[in-house]
Parts: C-alpha cells; structure tokens; sequence
C-alpha cells in the first residue's frame, strides 16, 4: 500500500514538472539556471567580445525554455529582449510554418507542381513543393556566400541581377538532375515557396498572412518580414524576430503544432517536416534536412551531445532555433559569428548540462 502511494506521489511530481504551460502576452518565468554548469555555459557563448576584428563567440542572445517557462535569458548590447534579430535562414523555417497552416486549410498537396501556384515554374513543371520544401528541386543552385561570390546564385538573388524578384531568378535557374531525387540546399527553393504561397493567398490576403495565420495566433507582435520589390517575402533569409518571439515558434512545433486548444498545424505537417529526406547522402550539410527543418538523424548524429529528437531552424552566423521535445526544451541563440569558432552541438552540450536537475 505504501508502495503504490509512493508510485502515484512520484507520478503526480513528475507530471507537475512537466506541467504544461502556455505564453500569454509575456512567458511565465520558472526556476532560473544556476551553478557551476551554467557558469561553464555563459563561459563558452559570452567570452569577452571582440568587436574590432569579429573573432571568436560572438552570441547576441541566448534563451532557454523549458516546460513553456523562461529559465535562462541573456543578451549582448545593442541586442536585448525587445530587439527583432535577423534570423537569415531561420526564415526558411518560418515560412515553412507558415505554410504548414495554409496546408491545414487544405490549401495545396505536397504533390502539388510548383507551377500549379507559381506560373515561371512551368519551365520545371515537374517540381512539386514537397521537393522544394526539401530542396530538392533539381535546380543547379550555387548557395556560397564568402567562398565564391562571382559563382553564387544566392549572392546574385539577393544583392546583384535577381534581387528584384528573387523567386522569378530562381525559377529561370537550369535543371541539373530530376526533381525529388537529391538534395542541394538552396535559398531559391525557399523563395520559390514563398510566390507559390502568394499564388494560393491572392496577393492582398498574402500580404498579412504570416501575421494572420501565424504571428498573432502565437501572440508574436515583434516580427518584420522584407519583401524584394516583387512584393514577394524574401523566405531565404530576410524575417526578424526577437528571441522571445521566435521561441513561441519552437514551441507550437516541440507540441506537434498545438497551441492551447488549437491544433494550429496539422500533426502530420510537422511530422513531415521532421522526416528525413531519402535523397539526402551523409556529409552533404551540416545537419540532415527535412521540410525546411534540420534532424539530428544520421551516423553520426550531427549534434551526438543532444537528443536524437533534436531538431533546428539554422541560419547564417550562428542563428538558431533548437527544439528539444522529449527534454522540453526550447533555445533561441542569435549571433555574430564570422570564423568558425562557435558550435552548436558545444552549445547544446552545455545547455543540457546546465538544465540537469
């Protein structure tokens, strides 16, 4: 008897540990991180800045959610919690999301061609958008910033001859290999998903609908989305938010795109964005991709200090938006990184330590 009371009270802790909690205009605040771990945590992505030369660490923002309740939060001047931080890919992830409602709205088939909503992609009329979600479009996209500007696709679409309408210059990219059958990252891809979107929408109902079908349902009231003069959201790379914001983004997916009593994503949309694409062969990014999120899937697993259920919105210089599930864990890190010193399965090691009970 004593036992089984003892099981029950153990159960009820349990379940009060991970009791579900909700953001409402602001997060609720739970027991703050501390002790030597956190220390060792703050060590590695606040050393001392080097702004003159741009070396080393440079973390703008650092937040940690767990169980829906802020636990760790700290920024790097001029970025603070009211400061909406280019999230550059991560907003490849965003329009995913944002997709995934429309989606619910039974507004297209992951088998939909592309140039169904999306008329200049009838010179690819094989393209549906679950191959552009993976980018996987058979387009021969060059996706090198620093490396290779004169060769880069996504330099010219974002800066130079395609900055314009950057989904058009995606659309007249050549095919290299069929469609659906590998994986080549590419900002163009995630452009091309973005006119389709408007395709669906009209171009009125287009313009707000990040905000209508997503932003306001989360409470995000920080986000600013760039158009190219197309009028077009720039999906690539061009979406702020700040890091609270964001982290309500990692939340709808780490419940499987519930928000309260609302099932705001489909479950089967966010399982799809966390499958593996088949195409994708072991060593070709820095993580594996699914529907325009990274999985920490594969041997090795790319972040082996983390969950397998590990997945991420990633973006230029560091960004990041990690949702850890079965830990209920939510962390946002923004950046400034240009040598290669930071990583992220170092971050997510030193997180987890911290967090340990």
């Amino acid at each position: 008897m004593v036992r089984g009371l003892l099981c029950v009270a153990l159960l009820l802790v349990t379940a009060a540990a991970h009791a579900e909690t909700w953001p409402g205009k602001e997060w609720a605040r739970g027991e703050p991180l501390a002790g030597p771990a956190v220390e060792a945590l703050e060590a590695y992505a606040f050393p001392a800045r080097d702004d003159a030369t741009r070396q080393g660490v440079r973390t703008d923002a650092l937040l940690v959610i767990r169980d829906g309740q802020i636990v760790y939060e700290r920024y790097a001047a001029p970025t603070s919690a009211s400061t909406p931080h280019l999230t550059w890919s991560i907003s490849k992830s965003l329009m995913a999301t944002v997709l995934g409602v429309a989606y619910g709205q039974n507004r297209f088939k992951l088998s939909d061609p592309a140039a169904r909503f999306y008329p200049p992609m009838k010179q690819h009329p094989k393209v549906t958008l679950a191959d552009l979600l993976h980018w996987a479009s058979g387009l021969d996209w060059q996706e090198d910033y620093e490396y290779a500007p004169l060769k880069s696709s996504v330099v010219a679409m974002l800066y130079t001859r395609g900055h314009g309408d950057m989904a058009e210059f995606a659309a007249e990219t050549d095919a290299a290999v069929a469609p659906g059958k590998a994986f080549r990252y590419s900002s163009g891809d995630s452009n091309i998903l973005s006119a389709a979107l408007r395709g669906m929408l009209g171009h009125k109902a287009y313009m707000s609908y990040p905000w209508d079908a997503l932003f306001e349902p989360l409470g995000i009231r920080s986000a600013t989305w760039e158009t190219d003069a197309d009028e077009t959201f720039v999906a690539s790379s061009y979406a702020y938010l700040t890091a609270r914001d964001l982290a309500r983004v990692g939340l709808l997916m780490a419940r499987e795109g519930r928000w309260g009593d609302e099932q705001l994503l489909p479950k089967d949309w966010v399982a799809f964005n966390r499958k593996p694409f088949d195409g994708y062969k072991a060593g070709q990014d820095e993580a594996v991709p699914g529907g325009q999120w990274w999985l920490n899937q594969g041997t090795p697993r790319p972040w082996p200090d983390a969950p397998a259920d590990t997945f991420a919105a990633l973006g230029h210089w560091g960004q990041a938006l990690f949702v850890l599930p079965d830990a209920h864990l939510v962390i946002v890190r923004y950046g400034d990184d240009r040598d290669g010193t930071y990583g992220h399965n170092e971050l997510l090691k030193r997180v987890l330590a911290a967090v340990q009970p």
